[in-house]
């Protein structure tokens, strides 16, 4: 039984090995150890301590195994089920974590509604609580209040939890403005290959901060002479960067023009929060924003975060694949509405309900209604743009809604490094995917799907599109190690239980 789990321990780490894209010497030199030890290891031949499996998750960014709470390790699913009912969009993932680290400028209580409980949140509220700041959850676990301390103490941060999201590079427009020097460690997150930080810092600079990055970790130094004396144009219209330019202008006292800014979901609900805050922001959903800054910000603040359009993408996607008559309810239409007319024109059969505001009283809403549909490739490839172009993070799910329809679909993700790549893991299921090269995908319909058992990719998106895969899939199948679905979504599994799926969640120790 013992040289059993042996064996299964070391497929799990040998298949999050492979899946991070290293060798068996390049996971050894993480460890310290011999390239030979880590192919004893993955073929079960040798005995490994709990300490030296904690190791070897930590170097791989892997739940390898679970210690201490009761969250799911892996899934269970029993494909070929419809979806039926109605299912609501929980709040966005993107816009809770700029919210999070927005908080850090405002000196008074900040309470967020329903904020999303995901690993994330859970990272970043590990790494606020690590510096000082006090969180905790109230009305029944639903919200959440921030209440930053007068002083910061960075020396005691949580590397760990920082190192494994990327939204920490947003703590350096608040910081900039709290303490004249710092260190942060480097970004985590999903493994979508080299992403730079330089946009971040050329749009930084301009309000003192320079960054020297060694040994794995950010230093931080902050000329207060130094001020934005022209438009501000960042170089990439990046969601992230948009917002650190937004959270160092927010404190400058000043103007800041930014030009080139991305106009996104979650761009918008920082700018709203910021007003919340008293800061006057202009243009609002265009790529120029002028803020009006203000040098101290100590207000109590109750802000709601609009709903997740990227989930709403993957809730239709979860109707479209298992040919589902499914509603999806608070849609947040204005940041889906390329999406849809690209379905529209494959064939999809919706409805779709007069808008309404969300909570924050800016967002429109709308509910879907999804009906089984004959779907065709479309003419064109699917690419994305930015805002009001097709959102990045929605392009992994075409590759699941083109293996349902007839013909050929090429996708071009020319954003992300690796994620294409991913997309590849849908041929285990029976898709037929042709990789082009690292961004470009060719997929050909329609699929017969089947089960299988895999490892679930290290990024989010093509996670969940594999997990559609299988709710499609006639028999069981089995997705292992699905920590980076939980950094991005609020109890997914047992929401689509609610509407007629069935993924049961388990560990194997």
């Amino acid at each position: 039984m013992a040289d059993d789990y042996l064996v299964r321990i070391g497929k799990l780490i040998r298949d999050a090995r492979q899946h991070r894209g290293w060798t068996q010497s390049q996971l050894a030199e993480a460890l310290g150890t011999s390239q030979s030890a880590v192919n004893r290891i993955e073929r079960g031949n040798q005995n490994i301590s709990l300490e030296m499996i904690a190791r070897i998750g930590e170097a791989l960014d892997s739940e390898i195994v679970s210690l201490g709470y009761a969250g799911p390790m892996h899934l269970r699913v029993v494909g070929g089920r419809r979806l039926s009912g109605a299912i609501d969009v929980k709040t966005s993932k993107n816009a809770c974590v700029a919210l999070l680290c927005a908080s850090l400028l405002n000196e008074g209580r900040t309470v967020l509604r329903r904020v999303a409980r995901i690993e994330e949140v859970y990272r970043l509220l590990e790494v606020l609580g690590s510096i000082g700041v006090r969180t905790r959850w109230i009305n029944d676990g639903v919200d959440l209040e921030i209440v930053p301390s007068a002083e910061l103490n960075l020396e005691a941060i949580d590397a760990d939890a920082a190192r494994r999201t990327r939204s920490i590079i947003m703590f350096l427009g608040p910081l900039l403005h709290r303490m004249d020097h710092f260190t942060l460690p480097y970004a985590g997150g999903c493994d979508l290959g080299t992403r730079t930080i330089e946009p971040h810092m050329i749009a930084l600079r301009r309000f003192g901060l320079d960054i020297a990055a060694t040994e794995g970790l950010y230093h931080a130094q902050v000329d207060r002479a130094v001020s934005p004396d022209r438009p501000i144009v960042l170089t990439e219209r990046g969601d992230t960067v948009t917002e650190n330019a937004l959270l160092a202008a927010a404190r400058h006292d000043g103007i800041t023009v930014i030009r080139n800014a991305s106009s996104n979901y979650m761009v918008q609900d920082l700018c709203f929060f910021l007003e919340a805050l008293g800061v006057k922001v202009d243009g609002i959903g265009t790529t120029t924003l002028t803020v009006h800054g203000v040098p101290t910000i100590d207000v109590d603040v109750d802000y709601s975060p609009s709903e997740d359009p990227v989930e709403a993408m993957s809730l239709v996607a979860a109707a479209v694949v298992t040919e589902s008559e499914l509603t999806v309810r608070r849609v947040p239409i204005e940041f889906l509405e390329i999406e849809l007319a690209v379905l529209e024109e494959m064939g999809l059969d919706h409805d779709r309900t007069p808008e309404y505001f969300a909570d924050n009283g800016r967002t429109r809403l709308v509910d879907l209604a999804v009906r089984p549909s004959k779907l065709e490739a479309p003419i064109d490839k699917i690419h994305p743009m930015p805002f009001p172009g097709l959102n990045i993070d929605n392009v992994p799910f075409f590759a699941a809604i083109a293996a349902v329809a007839q013909g050929k679909t090429l996708i071009h993700d020319w954003v992300y490094d690796n994620r294409a790549i991913y997309l590849t893991d849908l041929n285990r299921l029976g898709g037929r995917l042709q990789l082009l090269d690292p961004h470009r995908v060719l997929v050909e319909g329609p699929t017969r799907w089947r089960a299988a058992e895999m490892m679930c990719p290290p990024a989010l998106r093509p996670a969940v599109v594999v997990l559609l895969a299988m709710m499609a899939a006639e028999g069981t199948s089995v997705l292992r190690n699905v920590y980076v679905i939980n950094r991005g979504y609020e109890e997914l599994a047992e929401r689509l239980n609610s509407v007629g799926a069935q993924i049961e969640t388990f560990r194997d120790i």
